[in-house]
Formats: C-alpha cells, sequence, structure tokens
C-alpha cells in the first residue's frame, strides 16, 4: 500500500473530493433554487437531466481526449469549466440559460471522472484494489456528503449561494497542480488497440453498466428530488436536505470496510449482495420516514449498499481491462451514468408531480432490481 499511496494518488484523490463537494452543493442548491422560484418537480427533474446531458455527450470521447491532451491537463481544464458554469448561475434566471450551463457542467465533470477512476484503478493491483478504489471512493463521498449541508447553510444567500459553489471547484487546482505526471499506460498498453474499441469491451461489463445506471439515478435522485420526498412526508425543508447527507454518509463510511470485504470473499458475492440490500430495504423508506429513529439508519444502510454496488463496478472495471481499454470500460461506464442520470430525473420527477412522492422509491427500487438481474445473466453466460 507504500508504493500505491504516493503524493500523486493523494493529490489525484483530494482534487477529486473537493469536486465531490462542489456537486454535492449544486445539485441540491439547483433543486432549492427552482423550488422557491416555483418550479415543480417535473422542472427540477428536467434540469437535472440537463447536467447528465452534457456527460452524455462527452463521454464516447474521453479515451481520446486523455491521450491526445493527457490526463492532467485534461483535469484541470474540466475543473476550471465546472467552476465557472456554477458562477454564471448566480446572474440568470433564464432556464434556458441553466440548461446550457448544466449541459457544460455536466461535460466537464464526466471527463473527470472518467479519467480520474481510469487513473486509480491503475495505481492498484489485483490483492488491493478494491480497498484502494475504496479509499478514492470514500473521499469523494465524503466531501459530496457535505455539500447539502452546505446548502442549508447558504440557502439563505441568495445572491452568493452559486458564486459559493463555483468558487470551491477551484479549490482543487493547488492539488493538481503538485501532481507529477500520470501513467503512460492511459494513452497506450501492448497488445491493445490504439484507444480500446468499446464494442470488444462492452459485451465483458453488462452488470458493470447496469450497476454503474443504478448508482447514477440513486445518487442524482438522492441529491435533487429526495428533499422533496421528505417534505412531501412533513418534513421540514431544513432537515429534507439532510436525508440526501445521511445517504451519503453510509455511502462514505462503509465503502473502505466493503471494499476489504470483496477483498477477502470476491468482489462479486459482495457486489451481488450490496444489490440484495438495497432493492430489499427501499421499499420500506415511505413507511420508515414517520419514524426517525427507524429512518435514519435506513438511509445509512441504503447509502451503503447502493454506493457499494457502484465502488465494486469500479474495482470489476480494473480488473477485468488495461491501457486504453480500461479507459474506454471507464467511457462506458460514464455513458451509462450519463444516461441514468438524464433519463431518470425526467421519468422520476414526472411520476412524482402526477403519481405522489412515492413514485421516488418506486423508480430506484426497479432499478435496483434491473442490477440484480444484469448480475444473474453475466454469471449464466459465463458458465
Amino acid at each position: 500500500m507504500k508504493r500505491i499511496l504516493s503524493r500523486d494518488f493523494l493529490a489525484l484523490i483530494l482534487s477529486v473530493a473537493v469536486v465531490g463537494l462542489g456537486l454535492g452543493a449544486t445539485l441540491p442548491l439547483t433543486a432549492l433554487a427552482l423550488t422557491q422560484a416555483g418550479y415543480g418537480s417535473d422542472i427540477v427533474g428536467l434540469m437535472t437531466a440537463m447536467q447528465a446531458g452534457g456527460g452524455l455527450a462527452v463521454a464516447p470521447f474521453a479515451s481520446r481526449v486523455a491521450a491526445r491532451w493527457g490526463a492532467r491537463e485534461t483535469i484541470v481544464v474540466t475543473v476550471l469549466v465546472a467552476a465557472l458554469a456554477t458562477i454564471a448561475m448566480q446572474f440568470t434566471l433564464s432556464l434556458w440559460l441553466w440548461a446550457v450551463l448544466r449541459v457544460l457542467f455536466g461535460a466537464a465533470l464526466m471527463l473527470l471522472f472518467t479519467i480520474g477512476e481510469a487513473w486509480v484503478t491503475q495505481l492498484a493491483d489485483d490483492t488491493t484494489r478494491g480497498r484502494v478504489v475504496a479509499i478514492y471512493a470514500t473521499n469523494f463521498t465524503l466531501f459530496q456528503m457535505m455539500g447539502p449541508v452546505l446548502v442549508s447553510a447558504i440557502g439563505g444567500l441568495p445572491s452568493m449561494r452559486f458564486a459559493i459553489c463555483g468558487a470551491i471547484f477551484l479549490l482543487a487546482l493547488p492539488a493538481l497542480a503538485s501532481i507529477r505526471g500520470t501513467p503512460q499506460s492511459l494513452a497506450s498498453d501492448e497488445g491493445e488497440s490504439e484507444h480500446g474499441d468499446w464494442r470488444q469491451v462492452l459485451p465483458r461489463m453488462p452488470a458493470l453498466v447496469i450497476g454503474t445506471g443504478f448508482f447514477a439515478l440513486f445518487d442524482t435522485l438522492a441529491l435533487s428530488l429526495m428533499p422533496l420526498f421528505a417534505m412531501s412526508h412533513g418534513v421540514a425543508e431544513s432537515v429534507g436536505v439532510l436525508f440526501a447527507s445521511a445517504i451519503l454518509f453510509g455511502d462514505t463510511t462503509m465503502q473502505f470496510p466493503i471494499g476489504w470485504l470483496a477483498d477477502r470473499i470476491g468482489r462479486a458475492k459482495v457486489h451481488a449482495g450490496a444489490g440484495v440490500v438495497v432493492a430489499l430495504l427501499l421499499p420500506f423508506l415511505p413507511w420508515a420516514v414517520a419514524y426517525p429513529w427507524l429512518c435514519w439508519p435506513l438511509l445509512f444502510v441504503i447509502g451503503a449498499a447502493a454506493g457499494s454496488v457502484y465502488t465494486l463496478s469500479i474495482v470489476a472495471c480494473g480488473e477485468r481491462f488495461r491501457g486504453p481499454s480500461l479507459v474506454s470500460a471507464t467511457a462506458i461506464v460514464g455513458t451509462s451514468w450519463s444516461a441514468a442520470s438524464f433519463g431518470g430525473p425526467i421519468v422520476a420527477g414526472t411520476l412524482m408531480q402526477r403519481v405522489g412522492a412515492d413514485a421516488l422509491i418506486g423508480v430506484l427500487t426497479a432499478a435496483a432490481c434491473a442490477f440484480l438481474v444484469a448480475v444473474w445473466w453475466e454469471r449464466r453466460v459465463a458458465r
């Protein structure tokens, strides 16, 4: 582990973690600002989807961008774009302009996370990958968890709140500047095609694609629509925002123990088990909201299990792929993330508007079950 936990690795996870804080604040802040302006959950879902649309547009090009411009240089540019797009939201109330800014924001973050995750997985070997990726995920989620807390603190400052969130992204730049280099294998690898053919990569990772899509949906809806779900059950606005923090707290604190368990007993078993936990517990949430002593622990456990589905999907990418194929696999994972984040909020927001707030839980449960079906199918084909 000493070799892996180098200065570059620490700088990388710190910079991505700071981005997590900005992301964790920007999503619920956008939802809160739109709600305060009189818009419904359907518009909130649509605006959230714009961010995912930007990511979906650039994900197929992530491998080529990394090879062409370099991993560190690309990440620096994406941080600047994310910061400026968020700050610009402070100076306009036009939904059309907000949509454009969210598209730019999503495109920047997709490149950042695709390249960053491929980079991290190549720093580990097969015996430690679960723990190394868990360290990366834990740091990111720890900061992302603080985002809704920040929104709760600055929500009453309408003249400054988006500017504050945008400035947070800039704090990642000093850590990025300290990175000395990036793995050459992100740009080239013997025995692989120049950029990794996605048509050869995709058939080897169906459960990873669906698992990522599930968590993308879960993460996006938890940050943007979960507070609205809580408020529909009589929870105060300031407390409803913290539902997302409780979920992210479970995700944050349990990723390293679950990564250690995956390294010990096998990733596939833990991966499937996490999906089962989410699918079984989610339907109890609408009932548990009335009992705080039960609701908060339930949110914690669901968040831990859901986060593990994603973390172990990234671990599996590192196990199965190398070099440009790994970047392509990570880009496919990113495409799945963006597709789920794009369509999910639109569907969930519309259903919540027409059917009721509990439709959010139905959408998330269906996505968890889809992941379990994909795991079953992958195992069946492998026999």
